[in-house]
């Protein structure tokens, strides 16, 4: 199911000053595989422009049986915290922020972006900082454990061979969890 979002339905990952009004953005439903193989229903906001790229990637995502811990959007979080979103290995999207450190807006901000698994999946700056803060087993990227991301896997060709770029591909820093369509 694809809804329209209003400034209210997105809580505080919205205020205004962000680059994209609420009414570009939807709500899109999905249902995922979780760790323990059942079917669960989980929710996305994307930029409008993006509503059946998400839907398609997602179902590849789940015919290919590829774990997701969570889904839940980022205003469940409190002050859409996104550093508590990751530690609770939640998939996600929107959420109007900068990249850390530049004051450049995110491509979550624009709904152009999706985090995948960022626990097993994490972010790692050239100095071998790493986030969220719990992710420090998943910083070997050796390690091959349901929900992993690696270039080459099924899962990350269900982003790539529709044009989004990951963040693993990326020479610094790289960023496991991350997947955007600019």
């Amino acid at each position: 199911m694809i809804s329209s979002v209003t400034a209210a339905d997105l809580g505080s990952t919205w205020q205004p000053g962000c680059p994209l009004p609420p009414e570009r953005l939807r709500q899109v439903e999905l249902d995922y595989r979780g760790f323990d193989g059942q079917t669960r229903r989980g929710q996305l906001v994307v930029h409008e422009d993006l509503t059946d790229e998400v839907v398609a990637v997602f179902a590849e995502l789940y015919r290919i049986g590829y774990p997701i811990e969570r889904m839940r959007t980022v205003e469940n979080y409190p002050d859409a915290d996104d550093e508590l979103s990751m530690r609770d290995n939640n998939t996600s999207a929107f959420n109007c922020r900068d990249i850390p450190g530049t004051g450049q807006w995110s491509y979550h901000a624009y709904g152009r972006a999706i985090d995948v698994n960022p626990r097993l999946n994490p972010f790692v700056d050239r100095r071998g900082d790493y986030q969220p803060a719990n992710a420090a087993p998943w910083v070997d990227r050796t390690r091959t454990e349901p929900g992993m991301l690696h270039d080459g896997d099924a899962a990350v060709l269900a982003f790539t061979d529709r044009g989004w770029t990951w963040g693993g591909h990326w020479r610094t820093p790289l960023d496991y969890q991350h997947f955007e369509l600019p």
